[in-house]
């Protein structure tokens, strides 16, 4: 990327919404995800990432109901996807809806992909298939989570959306990315003030998280140990990502990521113990507390 002005970090702002919910293939949901899109729009948020391997026909729905919600994928698989699909995808969107569809790209992981070889090398090349059918950087972000791939979020695409890390690993983020590229990473958050509650719902989720390589590598690196994964993970794993308490707490929590270097922070509501559905009440109290 060049040192022009980053115009996903504009249009974004602060705060999105990162839901597996509405990137939901049910027909008969397609109306409720698009009403739940528009009212995200009005409570404030900048954006709303699409969990797991979403792609373009998962934000359609989202982009057809809001006039300027950024809607983005979180992410697309590159083993999934084809990049000469991706691209056409990607250009039928911009043209329906210019500027406002994102094409977040990772790696995914080995235990889901059969064909998952040399990640980087692959990720490299999917970028330049894109570059070639004239997909701008400016309008993709990747999941980076090490130095490399971060340094790749910064010079080939508009920036990096990590995701289950902490404030420490985006002020690392931050250095490599630089001050122009956007760093959006992902924070879960429990409405819940009871400690036994809110880590029993954090260790129903976390569990998906803690058999992948790719996650628990990293959180060696920020200083947990072997012992932090055992038994559905540790407190102090359970507490470090997962903002849960009374709103004071929660709020404290998300500054932490702008505070370490954040332009924005994709919250995921996790609401009765699943990532799924549309926990729109639970959205609704957590941009509430945001304005506060």
């Amino acid at each position: 990327m060049s040192d022009s002005p980053n115009l996903l970090k504009e249009s974004i702002g602060r705060y999105g919404i990162w839901s597996h919910g509405l990137r939901d293939e049910d027909p008969s949901l397609r109306a409720e995800i698009g009403d739940a899109a528009a009212e995200l729009e009005q409570l404030g948020f900048g954006a709303a990432w699409l969990g797991g391997s979403s792609a373009v026909r998962h934000a359609l729905p989202l982009l057809e109901s809001t006039s300027a919600l950024v809607v983005g994928t979180s992410i697309q698989s590159i083993w999934q996807y084809e990049a000469a699909e991706s691209a056409a995808a990607f250009a039928e969107a911009e043209s329906a809806h210019p500027g406002r569809f994102v094409l977040g790209l990772g790696v995914s992981h080995a235990k889901l992909h059969d064909q998952y070889r040399r990640p980087y090398s692959a990720l490299v090349s999917y970028l330049d298939a894109l570059d070639e059918a004239g997909v701008p950087a400016n309008r993709r972000v990747l999941a980076a989570l090490g130095p490399k791939t971060l340094d790749l979020a910064g010079t080939r695409a508009a920036g990096a959306i990590p995701y289950l890390v902490t404030p420490e690993h985006t002020a690392r983020a931050r250095k490599i990315l630089g001050e122009n590229a956007l760093l959006a990473p992902e924070f879960k958050v429990v409405l819940e003030t009871d400690p036994g509650k809110a880590r029993a719902v954090a260790r129903d989720v976390l569990a998906l998280y803690l058999a992948l390589p790719n996650y628990t590598s990293t959180w060696l690196g920020l200083g947990f140990t072997e012992d932090d994964f055992e038994d559905g993970g540790s407190d102090r794993l359970v507490d470090t990502f997962f903002a849960w308490g009374d709103e004071d707490r929660i709020r404290a929590r998300v500054n932490a990521f702008h505070e370490a270097g954040a332009d924005h922070v994709a919250l995921q509501v996790i609401d009765a113990g699943t990532r799924e559905g549309l926990p729109r009440e639970a959205w609704r109290k957590v941009a509430a507390l945001l304005e506060a």
